[in-house]
């Protein structure tokens, strides 16, 4: 028996794994190129080109370029929403070092993920100057903003917090919170020190669990 006949034959992809490959290679390139060309710079033919597939897989998979881009923002933002539950897992009482390591992920997204910010803000423009994208925008963005509410929820219940407090609104503060501080890290450095971030969810969390309410759930 050679070398070769001995070597376990590779198995074949099923539909569904090969469809979830097409669509992580497609997401890959997307990043790639919307980092080097911007948004609207970027073509869905180039997009295609560097995953190394048609332009009818791409829209097969995802529709349009601004389909492609919003589950690209939405992958980023449960993978940041994953790292901090973990942080908070770790450090479960709230103490000052989940604090520090909010604080720290902050600093890696302003610092490191230079590219995706600027294309946050400026497929934001887009989308409001697009209503239909916005909608479409608000919509693709809620699953991973109910990982946020479940991670909120959880550091509740560990901090006693009354049980009026609307994780909904609660998310949404913290989620704007972040990404401000990131865009005002890159316009001025020094006035996001690594630690604000986890300080000023602190100062949040006090509050509320002090006594601090936030609106009601809807009904």
């Amino acid at each position: 028996m050679n070398a070769e006949s001995a070597e376990p034959a590779r198995r074949r992809l099923s539909r569904a794994e090969a469809k979830a490959r097409t669509r992580s290679l497609l997401l890959d390139a997307a990043a790639r190129v919307f980092a080097r060309k911007g948004f609207t710079g970027a073509s869905v033919e180039e997009i295609a080109e560097a995953a190394g597939f048609s332009i009818g897989a791409l829209y097969s998979n995802f529709g349009n370029k601004e389909a492609l881009f919003l589950e690209l923002l939405a992958d980023r933002q449960t993978d940041r929403i994953a790292e901090a539950a973990q942080a908070l897992e770790r450090h479960p009482s709230g103490t000052g070092e989940a604090a520090a390591e909010l604080g720290r992920l902050l600093i890696d997204v302003a610092d490191k993920d230079i590219d995706f910010a600027p294309l946050q803000a400026e497929f934001w423009l887009y989308a409001v100057r697009n209503p239909q994208v916005l909608d479409t925008m608000a919509a693709n963005l809620r699953t991973p903003r109910r990982a946020l509410e479940q991670v909120i929820s959880t550091s509740l219940a560990q901090r006693n917090a009354p049980t009026e407090v609307s994780t909904e609104a609660v998310a949404t503060v913290v989620a704007a919170l972040f990404t401000g501080l990131v865009r005002q890290r890159r316009i001025d450095a020094s006035s996001v020190p690594e630690e604000l971030f986890g300080e000023a969810l602190k100062w949040l969390f006090t509050g509320i669990t002090a006594g601090g309410t936030a609106p009601s759930d809807p009904a």
